[in-house]
């Protein structure tokens, strides 16, 4: 599996309060909801990002409250993939619960800029900036994450396992 798109960089602590702020939380409307994602730090960010695009950002990215909302919003919106030099363990967890690729990988996270065009290759890991012509070594997720991930999230992979 791979991902391909542009960047939209943030940085260190990017809380769960500013990927869908709490305001919005009732929207029982998934893509009406991911209309707002970002806005509170990137208000842009739902106009500008296309399918496939990627987020890069610093440490403890998704932290603050444990809602499956933010993880949610951000795949509505088109992002294909996450990097980020450290997750909050529950964002880590909710992602993955949700099929959205993250990786962890601090040189991608410092190396690439905003706007930079990036491939990702899941079985590997391994994450490419066109732009620049860097390449970085994340970690790739263990298979039977990847197996989830392609479901699009647990329940489907539970659903297909039956």
């Amino acid at each position: 599996m791979e991902a391909k798109g542009s960047v939209f960089k943030y940085g260190d602590n990017v809380d769960t309060d500013v990927i869908i702020p709490a305001r919005y939380l009732a929207i029982q409307d998934r893509k009406e909801l991911a209309s707002h994602c970002m806005e509170d730090i990137d208000a842009g960010f739902v106009g500008k990002v296309r399918a496939g695009d990627i987020m890069v950002a610093g440490k403890n990215f998704g932290c603050g409250s444990s809602r499956e909302h933010a993880p949610m919003v951000i795949k509505e919106a088109g992002v294909s993939c996450v990097i980020a030099e450290t997750f909050a363990r529950i964002f880590f967890r909710n992602a993955i619960n949700i099929g959205l690729p993250i990786i962890e990988c601090k040189e991608a996270s410092e190396g690439i800029e905003a706007g930079d065009e990036v491939e990702i290759d899941f079985d590997s890991g391994l994450i490419k900036d066109v732009t620049n012509g860097k390449s970085f070594q994340g970690t790739p997720f263990p298979d039977f994450m990847q197996k989830i991930i392609n479901a699009g999230g647990l329940v489907n992979y539970i659903n297909e396992e039956q």
